[in-house]
């Protein structure tokens, strides 16, 4: 294989974890647990009910400086979403320079189960019992 071959694959790739890297960053360094930085979730505004990805601000910070519980304590599903990001990138990046395509192709079985679960996930961060997953 050509270096310029492979370099041209890995331009698509890179430049996803650029641009991850870039938000990462950004919230890393403007600090979301301060008031006036990011709006407000509009369904925790209006309803006072927390959605899926509230906290997720809070938990990309924590993340980015290292502090693991905390991230998992704002948002636990942000946690789990990097690390499914992070195995899919390599794959994809993988297989870019291998001269694959790599297209992820889940069940719907698999796409129900990952809603089901981010339901349950908003339902019971909700509940009293569930307050150790609220952010």
């Amino acid at each position: 294989m050509r270096p310029q071959a492979v370099a041209k694959r890995l331009l698509v790739p890179v430049g996803v974890l650029g641009s991850v890297v870039a938000a990462f960053a950004y919230v890393g360094s403007v600090d979301p647990n301060e008031p006036g930085h990011y709006p407000t979730c509009p369904l925790l505004a209006l309803t006072g009910i927390l959605c899926p990805g509230c906290g997720g601000l809070r938990s990309a910070h924590a993340f980015v400086h290292g502090d693991l519980l905390t991230a998992l304590g704002a948002n636990a599903a942000a946690v789990v979403g990097y690390v499914v990001f992070a195995v899919g990138w390599v794959a994809w990046t993988v297989a870019s320079a291998r001269g694959r395509a790599w297209r992820p192709n889940p069940s719907s079985a698999q796409l129900w189960t990952v809603g089901a679960l981010l339901a349950v996930f908003s339902v019971v961060r909700n509940l009293p019992f569930g307050a150790w997953l609220a952010p």
